[in-house]
């Protein structure tokens, strides 16, 4: 990517201030979604409604045009008619904008000729100017660490930060992303609805998040790509310095066809992308929760560093579920070796699983045992990965509290995935001291923090050949 347009992205993700063109107070308009978004996010830069029919937008003065305007101008959001926005372009370029998110709809996406017309002539304008441009046909942008909700969904500003940036060419993958995100406690650093993109597309993010010290992976849901060659070349040439993760649509004949309606691109060969992804280092998941599952994990867990696997459970049955899973995904319930097995058998009576995967139900009433069961574990040389499931019954109640300490004290030091569960407001307190401090990542079923392990090993195995 040319030196200016990655610095000009930096500001457009980082701006002072934010014009909205076609700002409004009609709530049937996205000029007015824009610019609640804005205000509900918290953005703490200068905001400027640009509305020549209206003297005050939300409490705010507006300006009749970018001109009249005498500040600078660092990110335009555009929300006018498909047919006024090359107008509108040259404005930005005349007020030295730095960045735009063009929300507008009505270009290569539609059948009248007349929408790729306009796209070509906008990437001409952006072009010769060096302005980098998030869509068009998109419902914006976040970046959680500037507070910037440049998007029509107030409500993606009740995300939590964290180090996850999701770059989506579906808005409506995005919000689905989003809203599965609130309910697991995952927290993101950017999501971008990239769009038809004029000259924004996922390498240029790419390149961006690689050196953005925010994120810690990069999620992509992929249709189309126009430049599928310039993809795999930039993530090849980063691979393994950042998670890259991509769950990719469109291998039906229906959905190729979805795709060129969509995002004016087609969706292609589904086999070869899978291969090209897999050579470049990015890691292909089959469907929206995987990749939600495992971009949490990244974010949060070293990669597992070979394939063996321990699965305490304090129950049997959820650790049978979770060992299946293991086992058809290429990873190894493992031998304990001699002296963590000692240590287990000493700990739980006769009558328990003591073998790998250990039953801990009897030791339910004896913290120091838990305790015990579950250190020997983490340092047993032929783990690289820990599964814990408890399930919540009244006589474990105090199960979770005695086991904190050591996971908090362990923080990962080998990838713990879990999945804890009860009836709400029970262990919710535990859970999410344990999960924001990193020493767990949970899920609601046991199989899917065993497909989620899988995934570690299959991206270390994937970035460094073992």
């Amino acid at each position: 990517m040319d030196k200016k347009l990655k610095q000009r992205l930096n500001i457009l993700f980082n701006p002072s201030s934010v014009a909205v063109i076609g700002a409004s107070n009609n709530t049937g308009k996205l000029g007015y979604h824009v610019m609640k978004s804005l205000n509900l996010c918290g953005f703490r830069g200068e905001v400027i409604p640009v509305n020549p029919g209206s003297k005050e937008i939300m409490g705010i003065s507006t300006a009749p045009d970018l001109e009249s305007y005498k500040g600078k101008i660092d990110l335009a959001i555009v929300v006018v008619p498909s047919k006024r926005v090359p107008d509108v372009f040259l404005q930005c370029v005349k007020k030295e904008v730095q960045g735009i998110v063009l929300i507008t709809a009505g270009f290569k996406e539609i059948e009248d000729p007349t929408g790729s017309k306009l796209h070509n002539q906008l990437y001409e304008i952006v072009n010769s100017a060096q302005i980098p441009v998030i869509g068009p046909n998109t419902f914006g942008m976040i970046n959680y660490y500037k507070k910037l909700n440049a998007s029509f969904t107030p409500e993606f500003s009740y995300l939590p930060e964290g180090h996850v940036a999701l770059v989506s060419q579906s808005g409506g993958m995005s919000h689905l992303l989003a809203f599965m995100g609130m309910r697991a406690g995952t927290g993101f650093s950017k999501i971008v609805g990239l769009g038809n993109r004029l000259n924004i597309d996922f390498p240029q993010m790419i390149e961006f998040l690689m050196d953005d010290p925010d994120t810690r992976v990069i999620a992509l849901y992929v249709e189309g790509i126009d430049t599928a060659g310039e993809l795999i070349n930039v993530s090849r040439q980063y691979k393994g310095r950042k998670p890259i993760i991509a769950y990719k649509t469109g291998s039906a004949r229906v959905g190729n066809k979805a795709s060129m309606s969509h995002t004016g691109s087609l969706a292609g060969n589904h086999r070869i992308y899978k291969s090209a992804f897999r050579q470049a280092g990015i890691l292909h998941v089959e469907d929206s929760q995987q990749l939600l599952d495992t971009a949490k994990a990244l974010a949060t867990c070293p990669l597992m560093r070979g394939p063996g696997v321990a699965i305490l459970t304090a129950q049997a049955g959820p650790g049978m579920a979770g060992a299946d899973i293991c086992e058809n995904q290429g990873i190894r319930i493992t031998p304990f070796t001699d002296k963590t097995q000692a240590i287990i058998n000493r700990l739980l009576p006769p009558l328990a699983l003591r073998t790998n995967p250990v039953d801990m139900g009897p030791a339910w009433y004896d913290s120091s045992a838990l305790k015990g069961i579950v250190k020997s574990v983490m340092e047993d040389e032929n783990v690289h990965g820990i599964l814990l499931f408890m399930m919540f019954a009244s006589a474990n109640v105090d199960a979770l509290k005695g086991l904190s300490d050591i996971l908090m004290d362990w923080n990962q030091k080998k990838p713990l995935l879990s999945c804890i569960a009860a009836p709400p407001g029970i262990w919710d307190e535990q859970l999410d001291i344990l999960e924001k401090s990193g020493a767990i990542v949970n899920y609601p079923t046991p199989e899917r923090a065993s497909l989620t392990m899988a995934m570690l090993w299959k991206y270390n195995l994937m970035i460094n050949g073992r």
